[in-house]
């Protein structure tokens, strides 16, 4: 089921930052929680695939996928030997794809969640942070998708892992159905997924509607809801705790979206 909170203030949003969970035969905090931030409450959770593509997006995700690695296997002729591969280069670029973003922190979300491309929108609309467990959605798994998982002795997959287990789009699907899907490593392709630590859920092509599946599937997903009163305070918060566009878009691109936001003037 999907859990709202309602987030109205700075004690709130130490609240969604310092629930983590224990390990007690460690006895020590290690949290299988990925979070992600969307700039917009109202925006549902979907894939860039489906928003570009809509109802066709199993139909032409191959053409899309096959015309990428065409053209990008120029600078990297390794894009041939993995459809997964293919997919999470694709998406660092910009490409429509099945993967949906998450990250392993809770600040990195909230800086998704509290920044906008039109700065004067930030006190408009209450923004959102999505948690959920991976752990609660590897009990959903298949059988030899679980047995790869505890036989390296991890919570996530890596692109070795995935296409030894499915090498086709239409294994997977077939493997997943409507009732699970796989949360995806990338590989270290640039220092920007490093700063982000960025994980992947790989939507199959059986769910349709990722809210519904994570409210009929899981147990322990949640959607904090951040009142647009406080979104200024918390991206300042942020941008005192170094987490802004100069660490998240590594490079002068990076750098000059934070120095342009840092002088923006407020006309209250």
């Amino acid at each position: 089921m999907i859990t709202t909170v309602k987030i109205n203030s700075i004690d709130g949003v130490l609240e969604l930052i310092s629930d983590q969970k224990r390990n007690d035969g460690i006895n020590r905090l290690r949290s299988d929680y990925y979070y992600r931030g969307q700039p917009d409450a109202k925006f549902r959770l979907n894939t860039s695939l489906n928003r570009t593509c809509g109802s066709k997006s199993q139909e032409l995700e191959p053409s899309i996928l096959r015309y990428f690695t065409k053209y990008a296997s120029i600078e990297d002729p390794t894009l041939n030997e993995s459809i997964w591969k293919q997919m999470i280069v694709g998406q660092h670029y910009g490409l429509p794809t099945r993967l949906m973003d998450w990250t392993r922190s809770p600040l990195v979300a909230l800086h998704f969640a509290v920044n906008e491309g039109n700065l004067s929108k930030m006190d408009r609309r209450d923004c959102a942070v999505w948690r959920m467990s991976v752990d609660d959605m590897n009990k959903t798994l298949p059988e030899r998708y679980k047995r790869r998982l505890e036989e390296i002795k991890t919570s996530t997959f890596s692109v070795d892992m995935l296409t030894e287990l499915a090498g086709s789009l239409s294994r997977y699907d077939e493997d997943m159905g409507d009732e699970t899907m796989v949360t995806l490593e990338p590989p270290s392709i640039s220092q920007r997924i490093i700063n982000q630590y960025s994980f992947f859920s790989v939507i199959p092509s059986g769910i349709k509607d990722i809210e519904a599946f994570f409210d009929s599937h899981t147990s322990m997903t949640f959607k904090y809801v951040i009142a647009k009163e406080i979104r200024w305070d918390i991206r300042d918060l942020l941008d005192q705790m170094n987490i802004n566009e100069r660490i998240i878009y590594p490079g002068r691109d990076g750098l000059s979206r934070w120095i342009a936001r840092h002088y923006y003037v407020r006309e209250d």
